[in-house]
């Protein structure tokens, strides 16, 4: 959980993911979209990987644990939690408020 906590917080946004999974890249996609740089780390190819996931996999009270994305250094959730903020116009606005958008 520390190493998690860590990363998190490092850049106002934090990506936990696998290269292979098609959720992961949909996510990172629309944050490169947004012209946001967000911190990404693959879970499979990082050797902590796993016991990041299980971290994750607490914070996600049961949900698939990736791709995890942090905004501002607190968990914003999965695929369906930042569609949902991005289709209600809401995403942009917390991006701004965590310093990862100037416009």
């Amino acid at each position: 959980m520390e190493t998690v906590n860590r990363l998190a917080s490092r850049n106002p946004v934090v990506i936990f993911s696998y290269s292979t999974c098609c959720m992961s890249y949909t996510v990172k996609r629309l944050f490169s979209e947004l012209g946001v740089n967000a911190d990404v780390h693959e879970l499979d190819e990082d050797p902590k990987g796993r016991e990041m996931e299980r971290a994750l996999a607490k914070l996600m009270d049961g949900s698939s644990p990736v791709p995890a994305v942090f905004i501002g250094g607190r968990i914003i959730g999965s695929t369906d939690r930042v569609m949902a903020l991005h289709l209600r116009g809401d995403l942009v606005q917390l991006l701004r408020e965590a310093g990862a958008l100037w416009l």
